[in-house]
């Protein structure tokens, strides 16, 4: 979606009122190595030009809405909705952290928050979304029982960022990180839970050799999956992550607030080793400082066999 000329002002403001009101909350920027990498945000559409970013377009998401489970099984379920391919990718190195930029996250919006990778075999500006075959690299769902803190919680009170761990063994390429939180508040209802699915592109640098199999999106969860049909409220004892099973090559990382921004950066188009090592235009930036560190281990290396579950502690 997209308009020539300009917008008046009156209306802009109020779409984008609307966007702030109605709000859940969209993964809006990443950060690498103190580099911040804008995402994407649907008030760019009536940008002339729109800015190119690293994070894919979400044009219809005006209300920062939700997937539904009776949704699952749709391309929007691959990246959040109308979702295409963004313009640019950000440099990382397998092994790295990425940190994940939320707008402000709902408290009452408990949940599991999920990572997945796919490789594009080409260069993912161009990628076809319903191609793409995703193998997760985090999870984490219910932390502690007795507090009620959910990885979602984790999220929101690290200033609403969440860190993800590149895994070190895969082979060099451009990926699609797909980050994503289903809040589970009305979850105990028939097609209640809420996904909040939203890509990235990557170029990512490795020694690896590894290509992990994968499966579409759409795949990945049925609405009567006990991690996606769950009552918060009718006291549970246990919570399972859904989903495929973790990858074996994925790292753990411990979820803290995020250090200062240094830099800014626009990213590269695809991945080759000229570019990377180029890596993006850099804009310095004055420091931000962080927030007092918390830590909180989010993401385990498991069997791949093995079904996810968070203990109850």
């Amino acid at each position: 979606m997209a308009f020539s000329g300009f917008l008046p002002s009156i209306i802009l403001s109020a779409l984008l009122s609307a966007v702030g009101v109605q709000a859940h909350g969209i993964a809006s920027a990443i950060v690498i190595d103190s580099t911040f990498y804008d995402g994407y945000n649907p008030s760019y559409q009536w940008k002339n030009p729109p800015p190119t970013v690293v994070g894919w377009s979400v044009p219809d998401d005006l209300q920062n809405t939700f997937i539904s489970p009776d949704k699952f099984n749709t391309p929007d379920m691959v990246c959040h909705l109308g979702a295409k391919p963004a313009g640019a990718a950000a440099p990382v190195k397998g092994g790295d952290i990425i940190e994940v930029q939320w707008t402000p996250w709902p408290a009452s919006h408990k949940g599991p928050v999920l990572d997945y990778l796919a490789k594009c075999n080409g260069p993912c500006e161009t990628a076809d979304k319903t191609k793409l075959n995703f193998f997760k690299i985090g999870e984490a769902g219910w932390i502690d029982k007795a507090s009620d803190l959910w990885a979602a919680n984790i999220l929101t009170n690290n200033n609403n960022s969440w860190l993800i761990r590149i895994p070190e063994d895969i082979a060099p390429g451009n990926y699609v990180l797909r980050h994503e939180i289903i809040a589970l508040h009305a979850a105990g209802n028939a097609n209640g839970a809420q996904a909040y699915p939203f890509c990235f592109n990557l170029a990512i640098d490795s020694k690896g050799t590894a290509n992990p199999a994968g499966i579409p999106a759409t795949q990945f969860y049925k609405a009567n999956d006990p991690g996606i049909k769950f009552d918060l409220f009718s006291h549970p004892t246990a919570y399972v992550i859904p989903g495929p099973a973790l990858y074996s090559g994925a790292l753990p990382v411990s979820q803290t607030k995020p250090g200062p921004i240094t830099a800014t950066a626009t990213g590269i188009y695809a991945f080759t080793a000229a570019a990377h090592a180029r890596a993006a235009v850099l804009t310095p930036t004055a420091a931000v400082a962080a927030a007092p560190t918390t830590l909180v281990v989010a993401a385990k290396a498991a069997s791949p066999a093995m079904p996810q579950a968070t203990p109850a502690l």
